[in-house]
């Protein structure tokens, strides 16, 4: 499927191949055609290569193209299926492996993987190592190790190393390569191959209605007013990226978020609000254009009664912009005629100033979407040079964004657009009306319009259970706020078995194609919708492509990455006709958010061109000799001063320290970080604690939302008793996040009094409940792990063996118990008028449980102190099961 590279790839492939370096391409050139090659080239036994930071999904099908292309010697996923006492004689085995970070990072600790045996590592999507990732940490311990074997780097995302200082340079010193190798699209070798064989490109520039025209502007008017309000209150966000232009990408809210998570338990709610807005607002244009009239005007209700129920806005609900949106998007849908004069109100001002619309009197707009027309068109033309051809009918593939376009495509192309727009209408607004009425120009142009190729050969009926639709009833808050993407799937469910019932009389269409996310129309010549995102494999659309190997090619919406792979599939098929129509909105924000997204790239990689030409890198980066200060586990700084008094300033050798860290904390990144501090981590599994840093202290390790979740279950008090019990130090670490405010709750939500429901009310009870409890709160896991060298600082090494063999069972230290014996001390403390403040004077008096049954109430009340709780007590050890009466249940329940 994926053929012989380009001339183009083939000199990447070269670059790559002579020497370790950083491949870094333009987004849709086929960064993972150059992979496939490394992987034909190692996928034998006498190499043994390891390929990091794939997905499944990537893994399987880098799996099937070897495959078909008969490669014998293909390459093994480990996962945790694979035992620790198998994977050695897999490594052995040789080829190409895929092996989960997790681990590769044990194997290596602990030697079960021969490192001078590999040949070399392959890193897929290299902007992501960053220095304490787990990738980072395992190219450590490879170089280490092995000073001979290769490392290779691929990437297809520039924009991701235009922030930070230096981040290009940064990546390539975690991944230890001196090279970097840039091809973006304007490469000299790139553009001219490309444009010798570029496909036929027709460009449709649809126009906007004048009431989309009308409501794009009124959304960029508030969406303006809005960032203004965002930096007038917080005047430290005045940066060059909150911008309009910016604020259409797809990326904006990640940089939003980037800049105020640090400071988003400082912000105040109508910061909050406006961010929130900012996201609303951005969903509106894209409903706008994606959708049709309908599903727009919905969303919009829906939106303006939730905010009026809650009162929860930043206030553009009432400005005139809002007022004119809504204006003009009811008039998409209906118009209300004076019953006096015969002519339409002006759209929307009674809904708006609160007064009740009369029942009935709706004509139906019903707007078309001017790319449904646009869509019409084009196959008539393809239809017509289908009839003309000598080859043959060519077959067509339509790629929109996302499932619910495809699903409304699908069922316009097969249906008309005047049954899809009247369905969604009557599900929507039209529940508890009479069938409205068309308009006279509706009906006019729906006369005219026909159903677009409704008669031309069988219909279709999705083939696989995913489909998409309209969004139905009315969006609440709390779905408004955090849950537009739950909304969409549950409409889509919902709307899919509207559209299955309603073409149930239609012949089911069933293609033996590679995806299961296509929707067929025709079988002849054969027309297949594939969405562009938004699939559960990423490759589903590139196997689609090469399957039905199309002649035409509709991109309804504009997608930067495949309009870059069409370019390359074309190229790779040289004589054989591809034509491309270019659907867009022109002056519409979908056509600034694509040229954005063009502008940005090629600035990314104006910024690399220049970063690499100034870039100095020394000579020992590859860490092929000892000279490469990253290899270096000394944390001691070198400024730090040398006793000369002690021997001329001899070292003496000591024991390397040691931290025994449980198998399931190397999904995180502070072992790596204990690691490149000098420490040694030995993997063990642990039931008590996650990491021991001496004979007596241990830590357990919890993150913000896993603590609130231990709190919230139990799991922690259990947690904490066990590390009580077996260790005379126990420590709970709470960790947080870097990129997060170091503030377990907010200023505004603390509480004068305890509260079952509350964390810091729970995390109180749980240093009263475990006295000898040490909280540790670090901001992240560097602090952590400097915190954890000093407390590690004269104390004796962790036995590995001791750890594990700490079990329930164990024996405990004298201080969890204070000379008493847990078992009966726990039996106590579950016994009625038994609690932690009587429960040490009890033990004092009785020297067993023996003692204590014998004991009068009297005796009883002398030593807890309270003549009540003495009574629950006598009663609950010297009445008998057939005695107990419905009182003593209740007393019971009441004590507890």
């Amino acid at each position: 499927m994926a053929g012989p590279l380009l001339e183009f790839e083939t000199e990447m492939f070269l670059n790559l191949f002579s020497s370790d370096g950083l491949l870094l391409t333009a987004e849709g050139l086929g960064i993972d055609r150059i992979l496939l090659q490394f992987l034909r080239v190692y996928s034998e036994e006498g190499s043994l290569v390891l390929l990091l930071n794939t997905t499944t999904a990537e893994q399987e099908y880098f799996i099937e193209q070897l495959r078909t292309e008969g490669v014998s010697h293909l390459p093994r996923i480990i996962t945790n299926e694979v035992s620790s006492s198998e994977r050695y004689s897999v490594y052995t085995q040789g080829g190409v492996l895929f092996v989960t970070s997790r681990i590769l990072v044990v194997d290596f600790l602990t030697d079960r993987i021969p490192a001078n045996l590999i040949t070399g590592i392959l890193v897929y999507k290299a902007h992501k190592i960053i220095e304490s990732c787990q990738e980072a940490f395992i190219l450590r311990l490879y170089r280490q190790k092995n000073k001979t074997g290769f490392i290779k780097a691929f990437t297809d995302n520039a924009v991701a190393f235009s922030s930070g200082f230096c981040q290009v340079e940064r990546v390539m010193r975690n991944l230890f390569v001196k090279k970097l190798f840039l091809w973006p699209r304007f490469h000299v070798a790139v553009n001219s191959f490309l444009e010798r064989h570029k496909p036929d490109v027709v460009e449709l520039h649809v126009s906007l209605t004048p009431a989309m025209t009308a409501i794009q502007s009124s959304v960029l008017d508030i969406m303006n007013a809005c960032l203004k309000e965002l930096k007038r209150y917080n005047p430290a966000l005045e940066v060059e990226e909150l911008s309009l232009e910016n604020a259409l990408g797809r990326c904006f809210e990640k940089m939003i978020r980037h800049y105020l998570d640090p400071l988003w338990h400082q912000l105040g709610m109508k910061t909050k609000s406006l961010v929130q807005d900012l996201k609303i607002l951005r969903t509106l244009l894209q409903y706008l254009t994606q959708y049709d009239c309908v599903t727009f005007l919905n969303l919009l209700e829906s939106l303006r009664t939730s905010e009026k129920a809650f009162g929860q806005n930043s206030g553009w609900l009432f400005l005139d912009s809002s007022t004119s949106m809504f204006v003009n998007s009811r008039a998409r849908v209906y118009h209300i005629p004076d019953s006096k004069t015969g002519t339409k109100t002006k759209a929307g001002e009674k809904r708006i100033q609160g007064e009740k619309e009369p029942e009935g009197k709706r004509e139906l707009v019903l707007e078309v979407n001017p790319k449904w027309e646009a869509l019409s068109d084009v196959l008539k033309e393809i239809e017509r040079e289908n009839k003309n051809t000598e080859d043959g009918p060519g077959r067509v593939l339509i790629c929109a964004s996302d499932d619910r376009t495809c699903a409304q495509l699908r069922e316009y192309v097969t249906r008309g657009a005047e049954a899809l727009l009247t369905r969604l209408y009557s599900r929507t607004f039209g529940k508890n009306e009479a069938p409205p009425e068309l308009s006279k120009d509706r009906r006019a142009v729906s006369k005219g319009r026909g159903k677009g190729k409704s008669d031309k050969g069988p219909q279709a009926k999705k083939s696989r259970k995913q489909t998409g639709g309209k969004q139905g009833g009315e969006l609440t808050l709390t779905q408004m706020l955090g849950k537009l993407e739950e909304k969409e799937t549950e409409e889509r469910e919902e709307s899919k078995e509207e559209i299955e019932s309603s073409m149930e009389e239609k012949e089911e269409l069933l293609l033996n194609l590679p995806s299961d996310s296509y929707y067929g129309i025709l079988k002849e010549p054969l027309t297949v919708i594939h969405p562009l995102l938004g699939c559960s494999d990423p490759y589903s659309l590139t196997r689609v492509l090469h399957e039905v190997e199309p002649r035409y090619v509709v991109l309804y919406d504009a997608e930067l990455s495949f309009v870059r792979q069409l370019e390359v599939y074309k190229a790779s098929r040289p004589g054989k006709p591809l034509r491309v129509y270019f659907l867009i909105y022109g002056g519409s924000v979908e056509e600034q958010r694509y040229l954005t997204a063009l502008r940005r790239e090629k600035e990314a990689f104006e910024h690399l061109i220049r970063e690499k030409a100034s870039m100095v890198v020394p000579e020992e980066r590859e860490g092929r000799e000892d000279t490469n200060l990253d290899l270096i586990r000394d944390p001691t700084p070198a400024n730090a001063s040398t006793d000369t008094r002690k021997a001329g300033g001899q070292q003496a050798k000591t024991e390397p320290a040691r931290v025994i860290v449980d198998m399931r904390e190397f999904r995180s990144e502070l072992p790596a970080l204990l690691h490149r501090r000098g420490l040694d981590i030995e993997p063990v599994t642990l039931e008590v604690g996650d990491y021991i840093l001496s004979p007596d202290i241990c830590v357990e390790r919890k993150s913000v939302s896993d603590l609130i979740g231990s709190l919230n279950s139990g799991r922690l008090y259990t947690q904490c008793l066990s590390m009580s019990r077996f260790y005379r130090r126990p420590v709970l670490l709470i960790e947080f996040d870097p990129a997060k405010p170091f503030s377990l709750t907010a200023r505004s939500d603390f509480r004068q009094e305890i509260s079952a429901n509350d964390i810091t009310s729970k995390l109180t009870l749980l240093t009263l409940h475990f006295p000898r409890l040490r909280l540790l709160w670090c901001p992240s896991p560097h602090a952590t792990a400097e915190l954890f060298e000093l407390l590690k600082r004269k104390q004796p090494q962790p036995d590995a063996s001791a750890a594990m063999a700490i079990t329930a069972d164990s024996d405990t230290v004298p201080e969890s118990s204070d000379l008493y014996s847990p078992g009966p001390q726990d039996l106590l403390l579950r016994m009625p008028g038994v609690n932690a403040k009587n429960c040490r004077a009890l033990m004092n008096g009785a020297g067993s449980l023996a003692e204590l049954v014998n004991m009068s109430q009297e005796q009883l009340a002398e030593l807890l102190g309270n003549a009540t709780n003495a009574r629950l007590l006598y009663e609950f050890i010297h009445t008998s099961s057939t005695q107990a009466a419905p009182k003593g249940k209740k007393e019971w329940k009441g004590k507890r």
